[in-house]
């Protein structure tokens, strides 16, 4: 379900911000997935392509993009940098569990795999985002 309330809050975006921006049709959405918020592609992709249908004129025959974006972490103590690959190493499910809902809990079940430092930042990979949006006035 948790995919179903990301599409329906892409759209309901999308179509705010085509109205103030006196958009009358959507022709593209391109959409970025963080890899830490572990969004199943498919099921969000169906999701769309049905909530797309009940949405009317605005977004007829819109094309989505979808943008995965890989994690990167950065210690601050050794500047190391690694993925949620190498994260997933050293967590058990329900701790993968809570950072696919809250990304920032990685800070707390992790530590650089190189100097084991707890103090390091998420860089990349975080949220859903719209990146662009393309219509007709």
């Amino acid at each position: 379900m948790h995919e179903w309330a990301l599409a329906e809050s892409i759209l309901a975006t999308a179509v705010n911000a085509a109205d103030k921006e006196k958009i009358k049709r959507i022709k593209e959405i391109v959409i970025g997935l963080g890899e830490l918020q572990q969004v199943e592609q498919d099921i969000f992709e169906f999701a769309l392509g049905e909530l797309i249908k009940d949405q009317g004129e605005k977004l007829k025959d819109v094309k989505i993009k979808i943008k995965s974006e890989k994690s990167n972490f950065i210690c601050n103590n050794c500047q190391n940098h690694w993925t949620f690959d190498d994260l997933k190493k050293g967590i058990n499910d329900d701790e993968s569990e809570a950072i696919h809902f809250i990304p920032e809990v990685a800070l707390v079940h992790s530590r650089c795999p190189k100097c084991g430092s707890p103090d390091f930042e998420i860089t990349k990979g975080r949220g859903v985002s719209i990146l662009s949006i393309k219509g007709e006035k």
